[in-house]
């Protein structure tokens, strides 16, 4: 009998893993909802040894099949417009996977529609692709499947990710801007040092001699320049130092967490961050709760599609907190990475009973302040980093034209 991998959510929210016996994919899903879980992904493990056996660990394909999140963006708008016009969902994913040019996205739909044609439900089609269809999606057909209302799920699936990607743009944007100015102005620095600095320190030697001092800051700068063409290896281990020191820190869990709590607070970006993530936040709660997932398993989706370790250590906390019977504004204020207005409006939406659209106000506000926040950043880099530029390259020029009076005056 086959054995099948599964990932799945038990009835408190919490993630389950193991394996089980089962004929086929469809029974291990039945057999799994029978112990009261919600399978998210199911794999075949015997079918996978032996495919790879045979294919002697060799892939002819490059990287897995994946539907890229733009393209899935795209994907779910056309899906929700098919299901609104009266076609069937198998048909709708057949039609998609013609009109399809990507392979990925191609190979990924029709597999889809194989594993619906074959008795599995949507949700649980979907979830044997998931690094196509994260959590959030996963629970969002799931939705749309016990509401029998797919098309307005998805189409709001479609805004939620339209909405999501434009604020990503937008905060990738303003750190981009900056780290491209700043990696210039040090390579031009570099530059100076290796090819131009050099030779002023020969003529300085031999219009002066090797016994004339030189200023204390030319001498900093010569030998910063010395240092950069000699011992370069040093400079680049040290850059690279830092690199893998980084990338090994975010993959702990407590450096990854102090790593965020830094791009939480940061000066400048900071405020940024601390926005998007309410808005995330506020964006991805409103709209599982409005689609009709339950609140622990919203916060437990809303957790892991956070982005940021501070922020999922908070929303944990309102979650246990919930599951005990409290509600969601008390434990949401005692973290104190959300701002009062933010709770103040989560429990105005607990007491009117109208959460999911407060949520959307907040995360429609908070967007509009990021949009001004980046804005405003925009405006003030631009003359930080040209007083910055302008102050290394001064003293640059001023140390090199120290000496130069020098021998003016030994000239005349």
């Amino acid at each position: 009998m086959p054995q099948y991998a599964y990932t799945a959510m038990d009835s408190k929210g919490k993630e389950q893993k193991g394996r089980i016996n089962a004929d086929n994919e469809a029974a291990a899903v039945a057999e799994l909802k029978q112990k009261g879980l919600f399978p998210t992904s199911v794999k075949a493990v015997i079918a996978a040894k032996k495919a790879k056996k045979a294919g002697g660990g060799f892939n002819m394909a490059i990287g897995p099949m994946v539907i890229k999140r733009k393209e899935l963006t795209v994907l779910t708008r056309q899906l929700a417009i098919l299901l609104s016009a009266g076609l069937p969902l198998i048909r709708s994913l057949r039609t998609l996977e013609r009109q399809a040019a990507n392979p990925a996205v191609k190979s990924v739909l029709g597999r889809t529609a194989d594993t619906v044609e074959g008795g599995a439900t949507f949700a649980e089609a979907l979830s044997q692709h998931p690094k196509s269809f994260d959590k959030l999606y996963l629970n969002m057909v799931r939705a749309g499947e016990a509401s029998g209302a797919m098309e307005i799920i998805l189409d709001r699936l479609a805004s939620f990710m339209e909405k999501a990607a434009k604020i990503a743009g937008k905060v990738k944007s303003a750190m981009i801007y900056p780290i491209v100015i700043l990696s210039i102005s040090i390579l031009a620095m570099v530059g100076l040092m290796i090819f131009i600095v050099p030779n002023f320190e020969k003529i300085f030697r031999d219009l002066l001699g090797p016994s004339e001092p030189l200023p204390g800051i030319t001498n900093l700068i010569i030998g910063i320049s010395n240092t950069l063409v000699s011992k370069w290896y040093m400079y680049v281990g040290g850059v690279a130092g830092v690199i893998i020191f980084f990338v090994i820190l975010v993959k702990i869990p407590q450096g990854k967490w102090a790593f965020d709590w830094v791009k939480y607070n940061v000066p400048l970006f900071g405020p940024i961050i601390s926005k998007t993530a309410v808005s995330r936040f506020s964006r991805t709660l409103g709209t599982l709760m409005s689609s009709g997932v339950p609140v622990l398993n919203a916060l437990a989706i809303v957790k892991e599609t956070s982005g940021n370790e501070v922020v999922a250590s908070a929303i944990q906390k309102v979650h246990d907190a919930v599951k005990e019977g409290e509600g969601i504004a008390p434990p949401l204020g005692k973290t104190q990475v959300f701002e009062e207005m933010v709770v103040s409006m989560v429990e105005v939406g607990e007491e009117t009973g109208k959460l999911p659209e407060m949520l959307t106000k907040i995360a429609d506000t908070y967007e509009d302040e990021v949009d001004n926040a980046v804005g405003a950043l925009t405006s003030m880099i631009e003359p930080l980093m040209i007083v910055l530029l302008a102050g290394i390259v001064g003293t640059i020029v001023i140390a090199l034209f120290m000496p130069l009076v020098k021998i003016i005056e030994k000239m005349s």
